[in-house]
């Protein structure tokens, strides 16, 4: 477990400068040819946007439904490996910590409210719907009972129950009331972070931590806007092909309203993104030179998850567990076929389970590659996915290239209109409907994302032009000796590297190629 005490932070906030002196006393140049240069740009992002983060204070604030510490160690707590007596024993020893762990929670927020600091309202009501799920189920269906679900050890089976039921229960529960009491009470109601001290500043450190590249949430708003109007006129120029329409808002409608862009009902939703899948894992050899051994498969979320605000998403395997995509069924009639293809392609392949499974797979990384994630070039890659999808010819519907280009960049919009710009939540909802890409019924959620997590939407469309841009200049440098799949595999094969280092990188397999011609 975590020591989530204020001693504990403390005392790894010296331990992040101590290393952030270190690494930045280090002569970049004499790692040039070496595997370490990568370990070196991961560190050196992930500590000084750490310590540049510690302005926004999310200890005092931590309230998140889009992975919070509830749900991560759930994840967590099912994946606890037993099996052995020294195993059974390190579970039990872990998961004893749980309700101190939660109690200290309490104590952050009670402090943070003291201070200024808090969620939004709508926010904590999602957490609240969370923990009701968790609570809900029979403790032999915890995700905290998972260890001893998964052993044959009676006396171990007994221990974990009496934990769950007498221990960890009960702290939840008293998490759950306190949020629903005196901290609902006292939330904020605004959806920008600048409503809590030193919030401004908080966003442009959050900003820069999740796209890793040096632009401000202005910068960023002006790109997303011009970006978001050149999407729109190719989804006019899409439209008039397949509808005969010409105006944006007429196409959108009618891509809405497309019979065929429909579900029954969930199984055939939970088919149909089986399908995808699997068609697109047999393209991409064609695609990457470089291909991973661990499957991906698309797994339903489990119920406490379902209509509680929480996305789509991926699931990293090993060599021992396959990657999971895992969607919600929830209003299977809602959800649109063209986006459930895009969003297979994001999350799947050729998305982040190529990524993650390509950078496990790279022999001489730094394990810290494979702990490490960046927004930028994780959600970037994702991003540029579903582009390479119809590319790859991987589309089977009408709506997926025409929704697929109706929402990009408008994460880099309508984030920073909300932190900076004074949006208001019905605001935001528009402009995020008028893109057609999720159920008018998910705006709420959506904003509600982009409130606890300041920054992160910019970050999928910030990375994925850079990417685009970088294929361009190797496109024009290379000509007719472009190679799609080595381009593919040069982007990939240092993991989640940050963006500045990655373009470093293709620019110096340009030079390498310039230099050999």
């Amino acid at each position: 477990m975590e020591d989530n005490s204020p001693s504990a932070r403390q005392a790894l906030e010296a331990r992040e400068d101590e290393m952030l002196e270190e690494l930045e006393s280090i002569d970049i140049s004499t790692l040039k040819g070496r595997s370490e240069w990568i370990t070196h740009a991961y560190l050196l992002q992930e500590l000084r946007a750490s310590v540049a983060r510690r302005i926004c204070r999310t200890d005092l604030w931590n309230v998140n439904q889009m992975g919070g510490w509830h749900s991560g160690y759930s994840q967590i707590a099912q994946l606890q490996p037993v099996g052995t007596e020294e195993l059974r024993e390190q579970s039990l020893t872990r998961w004893s910590k749980m309700a101190a762990y939660i109690d200290q929670e309490i104590e952050h927020l009670v402090n943070g409210l003291e201070l200024g600091y808090s969620a939004p309202k709508s926010v904590v009501q999602r957490v609240i719907d969370q923990v009701d799920g968790l609570l809900a189920l029979e403790v032999e269906k915890s995700p905290f009972y998972s260890p001893a679900a998964r052993d044959d050890n009676e006396a171990f089976a007994t221990a974990t129950r009496e934990l769950v039921a007498n221990q960890i229960y009960p702290a939840f529960q008293r998490y759950r009331d306190f949020l629903a009491g005196s901290y609902m009470e006292s939330a904020r109601e605004e959806l920008s972070v600048t409503a809590n001290p030193d919030g401004l500043a908080c966003y442009e450190a959050s900003l820069q931590a999740y796209t890793t590249l040096a632009r401000s949430g202005k910068e960023v708003y002006e790109l997303g806007q011009a970006t978001v109007a050149a999407n729109k006129a190719k989804v006019i120029e899409l439209g008039q092909a397949a509808y005969g329409l010409d105006n944006f808002k007429d196409i959108l409608d009618r891509a809405k309203t497309d019979p065929s862009d429909s579900f029954s009902d969930k199984e055939e939703l939970l088919q149909f993104s089986r399908d995808m899948v699997q068609r697109a894992q047999s393209e991409m050899p064609n695609w990457v030179g470089k291909m991973p051994d661990v499957p991906v498969e698309v797994v339903p979320f489990e119920e406490h998850e379902e209509g509680t605000g929480m996305s789509a998403h991926y699931r990293p395997g090993n060599a021992e567990r396959p990657g999971e995509y895992r969607i919600p069924l929830h209003k299977p009639e809602d959800q649109s076929r063209g986006n459930a293809e895009s969003t297979a392609f994001h999350e799947a392949w050729p998305g982040h389970h190529l990524q993650v499974a390509v950078g496990q797979s790279v022999e001489g990384l730094h394990p810290v590659t494979q702990i490490v994630w960046f927004s930028g070039p994780g959600e970037g890659w994702a991003r540029y996915s579903e582009a390479l999808a119809e590319e790859m010819g991987l589309y089977t519907t009408t709506t997926g290239p025409i929704k697929r280009r109706a929402w990009p960049a408008r994460g880099m919009v309508v984030d920073p209109g909300i932190h900076l710009f004074g949006w208001t939540r019905e605001e935001a909802k528009d402009f995020m409907n008028e893109s057609g890409r999720f159920p008018e019924s998910m705006g709420d959620e959506m904003v509600d994302r982009i409130a606890i997590l300041p920054g992160q939407l910019t970050a999928y469309d910030s990375g994925g032009l850079e990417i685009l841009a970088l294929r361009k200049l190797a496109e024009t440098a290379m000509g007719d000796d472009f190679d799609v799949r080595e381009f593919h595999d040069r982007v990939l094969e240092n993991g989640t590297i940050p963006l500045l280092q990655l373009r470093a990188h293709i620019e110096a397999w340009i030079e390498e190629f310039e230099a050999q011609r």
